[in-house]
């Protein structure tokens, strides 16, 4: 019998840290496909990834302001996929998300698909409020261009959101 032998080291368990992961550390970028499911897939991950670094008492906004993002962008995207950002730094949590729907150059198209894609967000617009946070979409600096949405929810006003707190 043959005995076989692995060059890469294994990692023993022990070894291992076994403290969850801190709240600062939440930096995640994930691609969808630009379906019906995905805003559920969205907030699934969103709440996991909360839940893993400690942060379940912003769980509420969260989820909702990443479902809302999805499902306008899963709405309005041209292409295949979208791309969503979560980072929490400084006490906040910035959600982006990117789709492929281009900047209209003509004035009266651009300023009708900004009604229309302001009109989608009207719940998100309410939550973040309600957060004392900030949001807004606008030209994505990538390269392919598209539309970056993006909010920003203060932890303590997303617990204050969560309590059902003024």
């Amino acid at each position: 019998m043959h005995k076989s032998t692995s060059l890469c080291p294994v990692e023993a368990t022990a070894d291992r840290p076994t403290a969850p992961p801190s709240p600062d550390a939440l930096a995640y970028s994930f691609t969808l496909p630009a379906a019906p499911q995905s805003p559920a897939i969205a907030r699934a991950a969103t709440r996991t990834i909360l839940r893993a670094h400690g942060l379940a008492d912003v769980m509420d906004a969260a989820v909702q302001v990443v479902g809302e993002l999805a499902a306008c962008s899963c709405r309005l995207a041209p292409a295949a996929e979208v791309y969503l950002s979560l980072r929490y730094r400084d006490g906040t949590l910035r959600v982006v998300l990117y789709d492929a729907h281009p900047r209209h150059t003509h004035p009266r198209l651009a300023a009708a698909c900004d009604a229309r894609r302001r009109a989608a967000l009207r719940v998100l617009a309410c939550v973040v409020k309600a957060c004392s946070g900030d949001w807004g979409f606008g030209d994505a600096r990538e390269p392919g261009g598209g539309t970056r949405m993006w909010a920003v929810l203060p932890r303590a006003g997303a617990r204050a959101y969560a309590a059902g707190e003024p």
